[in-house]
């Protein structure tokens, strides 16, 4: 059998756990399926997958076949798009991941415009507060606020972003200015645990670093929560500088304590493609960096 096909059926027959749904994938029989999975775990000498009645699993010697068969089959799908020229057409399905609220607020409209550009793709957005491994989670390009940690992936830089503190100005009339971190302490404290997981704010003054520990009257799980409850004037919550740009330029809210802020966070669009890309990312990613660089909130 052919190696690329017999490591396609290995392929989707681990992502779905399944060799039925695996052939509904591929559009194989089972038996077709299960011929190509038996014939390539003969030729390695190795078995690759461990059957139950109600489920299929990778051996731990499948899972890292599995991490590899992924590797060569994304490198041959460059390569055929490559032999097609630079210049051909976007198309297929583009998996694109981001921050929640940076998604909403940056990547849809990029989105958008991809779409209307190139007719023949389709798009799929994970906006999740987390860091996302884009190779697991089968995602072509990502956008990462934040110190990137040594990997295979290619990044741009397209701007920067601040960590900052705020409130309403109705807030800050009614309870004052806090003139240093300290002065924290005689808040009331909204804490956005999307941007801050623990009970301590950091800040920077110099190259000294200053730790206050806090104790909030509300937590939330999500940014614009946060953001919310400060504009109604509840009191101090710490975020990041695109998150509040639009009601900071319309006077809703007014940051507090510059010059204590950490050092700026770099933004990123990152991807996995090889060294010639397929059209549908290289696109993609070319109309992010260019949207992103362009916007004053980043820069």
């Amino acid at each position: 059998m052919d190696r690329f096909h017999v490591m396609t059926v290995f392929v989707a027959v681990a992502e779905e756990a399944s060799f039925a749904a695996a052939g509904r994938r591929l559009r194989m029989s089972p038996p077709a399926v299960t011929r190509a999975v038996a014939f390539l775990e003969e030729r390695l000498g190795v078995r690759l997958l461990t059957r139950t009645t109600r489920l299929v699993r990778t051996t731990d010697a499948g899972a890292r076949y599995l991490e590899d068969a992924r590797r060569v089959l994304l490198e041959a799908d460059e390569a055929d798009e490559a032999a097609a020229g630079i210049n051909a057409t976007p198309r297929g399905h583009l998996a694109v991941t981001a921050p929640a609220l940076f998604g909403k607020l940056y990547v849809m409209p990029i989105i958008a415009a991809y779409q209307r550009a190139f007719k023949q793709t389709t798009v799929s957005a994970l906006f999740v507060d987390r860091v996302v491994n884009l190779l697991d989670e089968g995602l072509d390009v990502g956008l990462r606020i934040g110190l990137l940690p040594d990997s295979s992936l290619r990044a741009i830089r397209v701007g920067h972003v601040r960590r900052i503190v705020c409130a309403s100005p109705a807030y800050l009339k009614k309870h004052g200015v806090p003139k240093t971190p300290a002065d924290l302490a005689g808040h009331q404290i909204i804490a956005a645990t999307a941007v801050s997981t623990g009970p301590e704010w950091t800040f920077a003054k110099g190259k000294q670093k200053i730790g206050v520990k806090l104790s909030p009257r509300i937590l939330v799980n999500t940014n614009d929560g946060a953001l919310e409850a400060a504009k109604d004037g509840f009191g101090l919550t710490r975020l990041i500088s695109y998150q509040i740009a639009n009601e900071l330029a319309a006077g809703k809210i007014k940051t507090v304590l510059s010059e204590y802020e950490e050092a700026p966070l770099p933004v990123h669009v990152v991807h996995r493609e090889g060294r010639h890309g397929s059209a549908k990312v290289r696109s993609f990613v070319d109309l992010a960096v260019e949207k992103l660089r362009a916007d004053t909130a980043l820069n």
